[in-house]
């Protein structure tokens, strides 16, 4: 009897107090959902009958448009399949954001880097004349070919490639180089939030948390008091002044 009353409880432990691993068995199970040998911008029958959904359809900037604007800024192109930004000069500004806004969800899209590239992902963007740029209010993933930037110029590992930035750096390099295509897939579930590029996972936190609190109000985002504030959100693709292109972007609602 006290065998079957301990194994009622340990039981019922394992569903009231889930492991720190099962985050990653998330990701590792929606990343198998990703079909990697289909058309860019469509989805396969695989896909569509897990839930997936385009975000972008290869042809148009339908679902988009400027932080703070109606329309897409002239630094933006749809050229072979891509949303394209051709920015000059390092300078942040017009990112654009998609129409919806998103809570618990599962994104992933395509990337190419160009030498020397500098953007990123960013998500649960609030849009509001209140903020200047998307990363006032919303997390990163970086985007960066830092291998080919000069030496005095690279930047470090919470600012890295795949990093959180500013936030947590990657424990992982598992990157394609400049000029070939990298694939991200973000999944956010409640306060979880994991980042994989190429099927490694790069980065897990929980937001929210004692340590998360301490990152956000000691690093670059302490002058940012908005910063990590809002659950649901645009995503946005960065423009920092240099050219990167984007495909295959789609979402799964979890």
């Amino acid at each position: 009897m006290k065998r079957i009353i301990f194994y009622v409880l340990a039981v019922t432990a394992i569903h009231l107090f889930p492991s720190c691993g099962n985050e990653t068995d998330l990701a590792t199970k929606l990343w198998a959902e990703l079909d990697k040998e289909v058309a860019p911008n469509t989805l396969s029958a695989k896909e569509a009958k897990a839930g997936w959904q385009l975000l972008f359809d290869g042809k148009t900037s339908n679902g988009w448009h400027g932080y703070n604007m109606q329309g897409i800024p002239d630094v933006w192109r749809i050229e072979d399949g891509c949303i394209a930004v051709h920015g000059e000069g390092g300078g942040e500004e017009q990112d654009i954001i998609t129409d919806g806004v998103y809570r618990d969800f599962a994104f992933t899209v395509e990337y190419k880097l160009s030498v020397g590239s500098n953007s990123g992902i960013i998500f649960q963007v609030k849009e509001d004349t209140l903020y200047k740029y998307p990363y006032e209010t919303g997390p990163e993933v970086q985007l960066l070919d830092d291998s080919n930037r000069p030496a005095e110029r690279r930047l470090p590992g919470l600012q890295s490639h795949g990093a959180n930035y500013g936030m947590y750096a990657p424990k992982a390099q598992p990157f394609h180089p400049a000029g070939e295509w990298n694939r991200l897939l973000l999944v956010v579930k409640g306060n979880q939030v994991t980042h994989l590029i190429n099927g490694v996972e790069l980065v897990s936190y929980e937001k929210y948390s004692d340590e998360w609190l301490q990152l956000r109000d000691s690093g670059k985002w302490a002058a940012f008091p908005d910063y990590g504030k809002f659950d649901e959100g645009h995503f946005s693709l960065q423009n920092h002044g240099t050219k990167l292109w984007f495909r295959n972007i789609k979402i799964k609602q979890l």
